[in-house]
């Protein structure tokens, strides 16, 4: 199944089902492509509009980055998926002998991996999300800009979401220094852009209180 194609009422409801997928890591990239797409539209509400002529090869520059980025969140909603299942079904292998429990090790070192890859590069799109949400709050028009604000909240989201699933899966990984790595990323990640996601949000919410 391809989760991407799915309604919006179909995904929630087999997302809120016992079924194995999609989980977090779908629902994250559906965030991340979600909060992208409201700051893709402020910048289409800005073309056109002779009030910002001066940014506007800049503001299609933003929007092409983000039709980009909104592909790539909608492939990493599959692909989380299709990385998931072969550690869910590794967890159920058998390990009564020692050849079993090394084919076990061998298969749930792969998936491990590739579950950990996944959600790592769902917070890379985030974090150039992000990066997008500040000059399209620094360049977009002004009628539109609490979606900026809307975007990168949900893109933050998005970004820690991503980060559980990468460390959940580090947890259980046998090779320490890969599983190290990997943390360190995630950690990175989340330090640097959580923080400006919060900046851009404030940035924007000051605009309207008085």
């Amino acid at each position: 199944m391809s989760f991407s194609k799915l309604s919006c009422e179909q995904f929630i409801e087999v997302l809120a089902s016992k079924e194995p997928v999609p989980g977090g890591g779908g629902a994250a990239a559906l965030a991340g492509g979600i909060g992208t797409a409201l700051g893709n539209m402020v910048g289409s509400l800005t073309v056109g509009k002779k009030k910002y002529a001066d940014v506007q090869e800049d503001i299609i520059e933003l929007k092409r980055q983000a039709d980009e980025l909104q592909a790539d969140f909608i492939r990493l909603i599959a692909l989380d998926a299709q990385v998931f299942e072969p550690l869910s079904k590794a967890y159920g292998m058998p390990k009564d002998t020692m050849d079993q429990q090394e084919e076990k090790d061998r298969v749930m070192a792969a998936a491990l991996k590739e579950c950990c890859e996944v959600p790592l590069e769902i917070m890379e799109k985030c974090c150039e999300a992000i990066e997008l949400h500040a000059k399209f709050a620094e360049k977009g028009t002004a009628i539109a800009i609490s979606d900026v604000g809307c975007g990168v909240v949900l893109c933050k989201a998005a970004l820690q979401a991503a980060s559980l699933n990468v460390f959940i899966n580090t947890k259980f990984m046998k090779d320490r220094p890969l599983a190290e790595g990997y943390n360190k990323k995630a950690d990175e990640m989340l330090g640097k852009y959580t923080a400006k996601a919060d900046q851009i949000f404030e940035d924007v919410a000051a605009r309207f209180r008085v």
